[in-house]
């Protein structure tokens, strides 16, 4: 997969050299020199870039690109520029950063819906959630272990707990289920509500989300066979 990331400060630092670890082709973006001097060896490819800049920011391969990230923090202004910029230039997936409820409430109304808190969110689950299609959030337990939130796989819909037989199958142990947001919530963050600890009858329906305990690479083996 390729991904932007806009701003190279701790945040987007992080992120970027955790995807390019990770295998996926990444270009890192940001105003200053040195920091792109920096990360130069750790990123697949890094670019000193205006990011409010709109012939700049159109030299670069959004179309091609499954999600630009933009992780400026330091600059309010600048990341909501470089944000509606690339609503303009109608990049497919966006996902901005907030620091403030002002800037929240600014995303909102320009209807960016995938949002980033990093004093919330570390750059770690952020790539995981970028590096496994459907995946919405992770938390790693231990070196071993995490805790996954991911959407049912198409294959599972319609099946109980006990015929999907996650745990015999993937390792993987089911601890609940999430009904994803109902119409008309607020846009970018999403209310979910969990059904309680899962039976062994639990009907496993389209958009439902899984949470999962387990090793990381069974869980993301369930999700991606």
């Amino acid at each position: 997969m390729k991904f932007i990331v806009l701003g190279l400060g701790n945040f987007g630092a992080s992120l970027a050299s955790r995807l390019t670890e990770m295998g996926h082709e990444v270009i890192g973006v940001d105003n200053s020199m040195r920091k792109v001097e920096r990360l130069k060896e750790k990123i697949t490819h890094t670019v000193c870039m205006n990011s409010t800049d709109a012939d700049a920011v159109s030299s670069l391969p959004l179309s091609d690109s499954d999600a630009v990230i933009v992780s400026i923090g330091e600059d309010e202004a600048a990341s909501l520029l470089t944000t509606a910029l690339l609503k303009q230039l109608k990049v497919k997936r966006i996902i901005g950063r907030v620091v403030s409820p002002l800037q929240k409430t600014v995303l909102d109304a320009m209807a960016i819906e995938e949002y980033i808190l990093p004093e919330e969110e570390s750059a770690e689950r952020l790539a995981m959630r970028l590096d496994t299609v459907g995946v919405i959030d992770s938390f790693k337990i231990s070196e071993k272990y995490s805790i996954v939130e991911a959407t049912v796989p198409e294959r599972f819909v319609g099946k109980t707990i006990e015929q999907a037989d996650f745990n015999n199958r993937y390792k993987v142990l089911v601890l609940t289920t999430i009904k994803p947001a109902r119409s008309g919530d607020t846009p970018g963050r999403n209310l979910k509500e969990a059904t309680g600890v899962v039976k062994s009858n639990t009907v496993l329906e389209a958009k439902d989300i899984l949470v999962m305990f387990g090793e990381l690479m069974d869980i993301q083996r369930l999700i991606k066979a």
